[in-house]
């Protein structure tokens, strides 16, 4: 049997909180493996934290500026070297999602091969950990560096994800703060024939806000599921919210639905995200008719609009916590800084656009401002995959852009 397959089936044997144990035991047996760690990416994605048995109890280390970090950033194997011992950090992944690094010490260099069957592993491990979280609190404590508020608890647990990848799309998205997020939120789904990317920014703080984004979520994933058509579903969603709230409460949100086999994109603006497009290096605001926000009024119709991606395009999508910071001199961080935040990160994967961009916006952001919450979403297009038996293709509607100034 092949050495990594039988880490494997050790893996599914063992119960879901003992996975670090078995790592070592069947790395240690079948590779010669003297040290493994799982080292499981934070919230905000800048720390690297020791799983153990007791949570809390190691120092995270550093994603900028560190060996394990460079192999969670580019998604590639690193390794430190002492002596004759060799560690090598490997990406712990799964369909574009980074979840954290896989360390292994060997006692001596090994030839190349075997690296890339403990790659392959690691990537199973991935699988392990999704299936894993199911059943124990262990690699979910793992990724916090400091304890989460009640509201930020509700929103993570909400996410499909922060990353997924296939071969027509990637995604990646971000919160922040992190550990106080309470009304921004993403969702999405992807089928054989369609991609739903739902961004949502519910009003108020707090875990209040978070109970509202969650109604909002699920009613539209409720009816996204029944089959309905996408303005179907955002009134469904508004009737659910005005029916608990009767329009005290509302909900922003931007619906988007991408057919995988022609392009085009179904819309539904219903409030404050919005939409930049990067194409052949030019950053540009996607502008559709706002329509009121989800849970406003009783009854609320809403209209689908379109445009078409192409090859190429990258989307990114920003909650008003980003396009109404302000710096500290009152200035707004408004569109000719968004522009210039798309163009600066062209050359980084979708996954990790979202957390540039956050970056750079805590450093324009101002007092309170500081702890408004702000959500980045990226979308690369590489291309419409040929179906067949699509049925109708949905009628489109190209809507006008704004070219940003500068």
């Amino acid at each position: 049997m092949d050495r990594s397959l039988a880490v494997e089936r050790l893996l599914r044997d063992v119960p879901p909180h003992d996975l670090p144990g078995a790592l070592r035991a069947g790395l240690g047996e079948h590779f010669g493996a003297e040290a493994v760690e799982l080292l499981m990416a934070d919230y905000a994605l800048t720390e690297l934290c020791q799983v153990g048995e007791q949570p809390y109890t190691a120092e995270p280390i550093p994603v900028e500026g560190t060996t394990p970090g460079a192999a969670f950033l580019t998604q590639t194997a690193a390794f430190s070297r002492d002596g004759d011992r060799v560690t090598g950090y490997l990406p712990v992944s799964v369909r574009g999602d980074r979840l954290g690094v896989l360390a292994v010490t060997l006692p001596c260099e090994p030839e190349p091969p075997v690296w890339a069957e403990l790659q392959r592993f690691a990537e199973a491990v991935a699988h392990e950990l999704f299936v894993a979280d199911r059943d124990t609190d262990l690699y979910i404590q793992a990724r916090r560096s400091s304890r989460l508020t009640l509201a930020a608890e509700m929103q993570w647990q909400l996410l499909p994800g922060r990353a997924c990848t296939r071969a027509e799309f990637a995604l990646g998205g971000q919160l922040e703060p992190a550990y106080a997020i309470y009304g921004d939120c993403f969702d999405w789904s992807a089928s054989a024939r369609k991609l739903a990317v739902t961004l949502i920014n519910g009003m108020g703080e707090g875990s209040e806000a978070a109970l509202l984004t969650n109604l909002a979520v699920n009613a539209l994933r409720n009816a996204r599921r029944a089959g309905i058509p996408l303005d179907a579903q955002a009134e469904l969603a508004d009737q659910a919210l005005y029916a608990h709230y009767r329009g005290e409460e509302h909900v922003a949100a931007l619906l988007l639905e991408f057919d995988l086999g022609t392009g085009a994109v179904a819309v539904v603006d219903a409030g404050s995200p919005r939409l930049w497009r990067l194409r052949d290096g030019k950053a540009e605001r996607i502008l559709f008719d706002e329509q009121l926000p989800l849970g406003t009024f009783d009854g609320t119709i809403y209209v689908v609009e379109g445009f078409q991606a192409a090859e190429g395009d990258r989307f990114v999508f920003v909650s008003d916590g980003v396009y109404d910071a302000v710096g500290p001199h009152g200035e707004r961080y408004g569109d000719r800084e968004l522009a210039e935040a798309v163009t600066a990160t062209a050359e980084l994967p979708a996954a990790h656009v979202p957390g540039a961009v956050l970056r750079e916006l805590s450093t324009r952001r101002h007092g309170s401002q500081v702890e408004d919450d702000a959500m980045v979403v990226c979308l690369d297009w590489f291309g419409s995959t040929p179906l067949s038996g699509t049925g109708q293709e949905p009628s489109v509607t190209v809507r006008r852009t704004e070219r940003a100034a500068g």
